[in-house]
Parts: structure tokens; C-alpha cells; sequence
């Protein structure tokens, strides 16, 4: 999409001079068309995905906007979490540079609430929170919404998500009517529709339309990789395509922490941030990871939506995320401002549907890899030692040892030798030392189907399958041969199948054991005085079968020997009858 400059946007000069001194060229989709409709005046529903600058779209018409020289909260922003608070304000102070006199604090919980309180007292233009704070500052009565001109909700269907609803509407309701509303997030379910409707004023609804949620720019892969073998397969993912800066995504604080702790007991430079470490702790790791002291960043999803650091080269999703939302906010965390990025998802066993409900709501195929081997990764040490070799040799850039070689050659080494010992030392300070996992032996095997619950097609056609007509086993399976003959004969056959007493089947006499006696002839049933008169032989028997009047009889005595319960005790503990 063609957009135009800036400067046809209706932005002031001190705005235009902060923009270009930020280094931004030109506009993306989501600037050029959210910022002219919000200096009109008018309420916006913006989506777009993530690293599409959102935030300049709403921080640059809200600098416009504000009256510097009254000292009253203007424009009030509210985010689901902490860090992307703090971002936001962040990139306010940015575009602000060249805006004299202005005022930006961020409000959230777990910083000292009586520094917030100062400065609201003193008057902040803009104030960007979670509205678990800012709803602490409106009983406090430290926060005044009665100069709101402009309401900014980032990342709405998060905080709905959350569960904000309740102090979204309560915050909602306290700002004056004539204020503006602008909605942004990268996706739109329902409660955002809801919310959107009974807060907003006609918005115009922008909606940057891709055919997929995620960044073209990102490379997405996947491995199939057992739980035990995950931190070894991140490690070779790290040391063959080592990236500037890496997030690593748990889904558990527990997860984490183990993850954490053994990438750093293999040498590599990481550190952690979820719910149970403490703001202060969270803000240190984040300064850290954007300077580079930090490298590897592990983390829960509470980072997921905070994180507006450009040099993040890689995601890993360490465990699946159990929502496709999440997953398109976790790789939204590279390939930011153009840039390229790469997003290595793990599966295993029942993950595989997951993932495939994941590439149905991105409308994305997510590519398959094969696990970098231990040759691969000394293949990649190798490469890297001579290519820094050869640079150093053609640039002419190092000292003569010459008297070092000699002295070794004295000792009766060859060149070949030192040359040899010397690559020794130089790969075992930069390699590491892997281990062995059981995908190592394992062949690549075809892919699995991951559109449901099984590998031969829906539900529904599986249980069709196993109807009467081929009990489960295939249209395709040959036809069956021929029985073997029963050991019996057709005399054991016609004996089963045929009636008793039919006059057409035949008996064969079995032949007497000399150890038991004879069983006696059996009686015609008329010559028979035990039997009750009137009984034919076609009558049914009672019972259903030969020994049914002795069974009846059996049940029939046990129930009248049944031991009385209530025999022996008062009138008034007796059970009475229904």
C-alpha cells in the first residue's frame, strides 16, 4: 500500500521534526489512515498486527490534541500490562521531544504509588496505565477525568482477556461524553464488539486486511522435540544461527525458571521475567536485555504484548501456546520495522493439533525442520573460525609470531601441528559441548495430519468407518480366505444350528467311556407323570431355558429367607415403608 509523507497528514512541524529525527520515512497503513480521522475528531477502531506501529497512529494526533498550557490530565491510554505501559509512554517521549512543556507519567501496580501521586498533583497531560491502577487513583481522588478529551484502549481484547471488563466500563462511564474513543489491537472478537458498541460514537472501523495475521517477514518452523530434549535443541538452534537478541516463551512461571537456569549453566547470557519477580526486578532485565547485556530472555505472556525492542531476531515458543491469539503475539515480537525475523515453535504427541488450529487462524502454513545435528553444529564452528582466519589474513591486521613458531619448530613441531593445536584451542573456547538426545537416532518420518483428532480424517469419517459394513478395517483391505474346516465335522454344525428335535437333522452317537456310567434313555413327555398336564412340546419354556423354573423357584425362596433389618429394634428407629 502507497502511503503518503507525513506531512500531508495534518501533524504540526515540531511533530514533523520529531518524526524525522526518529528516523521514520514514511507512514505505515495503519498511520496514514488512523491519524487525519482522529485529529477530525472522530471515534477509530483500529486492527492491525503487531509492529505496525499502532502506537504512533494514537501517540501523534494525542500530542496534537492536548492544550499544553492547561495542567490537567488530557488524554488518559490504558494496557493490559506493566511493560507495555511502560513502552508506550516510552515512545510518547519520543514523539514529544520536540513538544515543550509536556508531561507523560506511566501507572501501574507494583511501582511506589505515592511518586504516581506526585505527579498527577502536579498535572500530567497524558497518563498511560492498567486499569487496575488508574481505578486505585479514581477512589484515591488523585486522578481527575473531568479534562479527558481523548480515551485510548491498546490492546483491548487482551484486557477484556484479562478480566478488565468491569473496570474498563467503570472507567469508561467517568469520562466526560464528549471525549474521543479509539480502539486498537491486532485482533477483534467479541467482547471488543460489545465494548466498541456501547462506548463508542460511530467509529470508523480501519482494518489493515492481510491474508495472514503475521508478519510476512517472520520465518516460522517447527520441531518435533520431546520435553527432555528442548533445551538441547534450543542451544543448537542458538549456536547455529546465533541471533542478536532471543526471547524464549513458557507457558508456566515453574517452566521458566528451569528453562532459564539451564541456558545459563551452558554458558549462554540469559535472564527471566514473569508474574512472581517483582516490577523493579522486571524493569532491571528489560534495560538490560534492550542495552544487549542480556542476550536470551525467557518469559511468560505477560511479555508477549510489552516487548517494542527492533534487534529481537528470534522467538521460540518453548511450549505451545494454548491460544492462536497468543501465538500471533508472541512471533509479532520479531520482525518488527521491516525487519526479518525467525519464530521455532516445539511440538510433540497431541501438540500437533494445536498447531494445526494455530495455522488455520493465521491462514499460514508453518514450515517442518529437521533438528541441527551435532555435525552441523561443529560444521558451523568450523565455517565461522576460518572465515574470521581468512578475514584476518587478507587484511594484512596482525602481529608477526614468528619467533613464537620458532621456537616450537626447535621443539621439533611441525607447522602443521601448531597450526592444528592453535584451531583445537580456538574452537574449544568458542564451541560448546552437546549432548546426545534420543531425535538424534530418529528418522525424519512424514508429516502428521493436524487438521483433527486423528491421522485418518475427521471424527465423523473415522466412526463411518467402523460401521457395520467393514468393522473398521478399510475399504481396501482384501478379502478374506477361505475358513478351515472345524475339527468336528458338519455333524458339531448341524447340532448348533438346527432344531433339537428336528426329525431331518442327524446325530452322531458319541462313544461310551468305560469310566462313566451310561446316561438312562430319555422319556417321551407323555410318559413323563412330572410334568404338568397341558404342557406341549412346542410350549415356551419358563424361564428361558431348560433350568429357568429351578432359577425362578431359587430367587423366589431367597427372597422370603431375606434377614429382616428392622427385627429387634424400637418402633420409632424402623424404616418406614414408600
Amino acid at each position: 500500500m502507497d502511503t503518503p509523507a507525513f506531512s500531508k497528514l495534518g501533524l504540526e512541524p515540531h511533530l514533523l521534526k520529531a518524526v524525522d529525527m526518529l528516523g521514520y520515512e514514511s507512514p505505515s497503513p495503519i498511520q496514514a489512515l488512523c491519524i487525519p480521522l482522529v485529529l477530525q475528531g472522530k471515534d477509530v477502531v483500529g486492527l492491525s498486527e503487531t509492529g505496525s506501529g499502532k502506537t504512533a497512529a494514537f501517540g501523534l494526533p494525542a500530542l496534537q490534541l492536548i492544550d499544553l498550557e492547561l495542567p490537567k490530565t488530557q488524554a488518559l491510554i490504558l494496557c493490559p500490562t506493566r511493560e507495555l505501559s511502560v513502552q508506550v509512554c516510552e515512545e510518547i517521549h519520543k514523539l514529544g521531544t520536540k513538544v515543550k512543556g509536556l508531561t507523560a507519567i506511566p501507572v501501574y501496580g507494583g511501582a511506589p504509588i505515592d511518586r504516581q501521586i506526585r505527579y498527577l498533583r502536579q498535572g500530567s497531560h497524558i497518563v498511560v496505565g492498567t486499569p487496575g491502577r488508574l481505578m486505585d487513583h479514581m477512589e484515591r481522588g488523585t486522578l481527575d477525568l473531568g479534562q479527558i478529551r481523548l480515551v485510548i484502549l491498546d490492546e483491548a481484547d487482551r484486557m477484556l482477556d484479562m478480566g478488565f471488563r468491569d473496570d474498563m466500563e467503570h472507567i469508561l462511564g467517568q469520562a466526560p461524553q464528549e471525549r474521543q474513543t479509539l480502539f486498537f489491537s491486532a485482533t477483534m472478537n467479541k467482547g471488543v464488539e460489545r465494548l466498541i458498541e456501547h462506548f463508542g460514537n460511530q467509529p470508523e472501523q480501519i482494518r489493515i486486511q492481510r491474508k495472514t495475521l503475521t508478519v510476512a517477514s517472520v520465518e516460522q518452523f517447527y520441531y518435533e522435540v520431546r520435553n527432555r530434549s528442548k533445551i538441547e535443541v534450543v542451544s543448537r538452534l542458538l549456536d547455529i544461527d546465533p541471533p542478536r537478541l532471543a526471547i524464549v516463551f513458557c507457558n508456566t512461571k515453574r517452566m521458566v525458571d528451569e528453562c532459564c537456569d539451564a541456558l545459563i549453566n551452558r554458558g549462554y547470557s540469559a535472564d527471566r521475567i514473569h508474574g512472581d519477580i517483582t516490577q523493579s526486578g522486571r524493569e532491571r532485565t528489560l534495560k538490560k536485555f534492550r542495552n544487549g547485556t542480556v542476550e536470551i530472555l525467557v518469559a511468560t505472556d505477560v511479555a508477549a504484548r510489552g516487548l517494542d525492542i527492533d534487534e529481537v531476531d528470534a522467538v521460540f515458543n518453548y511450549d505451545l501456546p494454548q491460544d492462536p491469539e497468543d501465538y500471533v503475539h508472541r512471533i509479532g515480537r520479531t520482525g518488527r520495522a521491516g525487519r526479518e525475523g525467525k519464530a521455532y515453535s516445539f511440538v510433540f504427541g497431541k501438540d500437533i493439533y494445536r498447531l494445526g488450529s494455530i495455522e488455520r487462524y493465521i491462514k499460514q502454513k508453518i514450515q517442518r525442520s529437521k533438528i541441527p545435528t551435532q555435525e552441523d553444529i561443529e560444521g558451523r564452528y568450523t565455517d565461522v573460525i576460518l572465515e574470521s582466519v581468512k578475514t584476518r589474513l587478507e587484511s594484512g591486521e596482525f602481529k608477526d609470531y614468528r619467533e613464537w613458531m620458532d621456537r616450537l619448530m626447535e621443539q621439533g613441531h611441525t607447522t602443521t601441528d601448531i597450526a592444528s593445536a592453535l584451531f583445537s584451542l580456538l574452537k574449544e573456547k568458542k564451541g560448546r559441548e552437546g549432548e546426545a538426545i534420543i531425535e538424534d537416532n530418529e528418522e525424519l518420518r512424514p508429516e502428521r495430519n493436524r487438521s483433527g483428532g486423528g491421522g485418518s480424517g475427521s471424527r465423523a469419517n473415522r466412526s463411518y468407518s467402523r460401521g457395520r459394513g467393514d468393522k473398521g478395517r478399510g475399504s481396501n483391505r482384501s478379502p478374506r480366505g477361505p475358513r478351515r474346516p472345524s475339527p468336528r465335522g458338519n455333524d458339531f454344525k448341524n447340532k448348533a444350528s438346527g432344531p433339537r428335535d428336528s426329525a431331518n437333522s442327524e446325530r452322531t452317537e458319541r462313544p461310551a467311556r468305560p469310566d462313566r456310567p451310561s446316561r438312562p434313555e430319555r422319556k417321551d413327555r407323555a410318559e413323563r407323570p412330572d410334568r404338568p398336564a397341558g404342557r406341549t412340546d412346542d410350549a415356551p419354556k419358563t424361564g428361558g431355558h431348560s433350568f429357568g423354573e429351578k432359577k425362578v423357584a431359587g430367587k423366589k425362596k431367597g427372597k422370603k429367607n431375606r434377614v429382616d433389618k428392622d427385627k429387634g429394634k424400637p418402633d420409632w428407629s424402623k424404616r418406614k415403608s414408600r
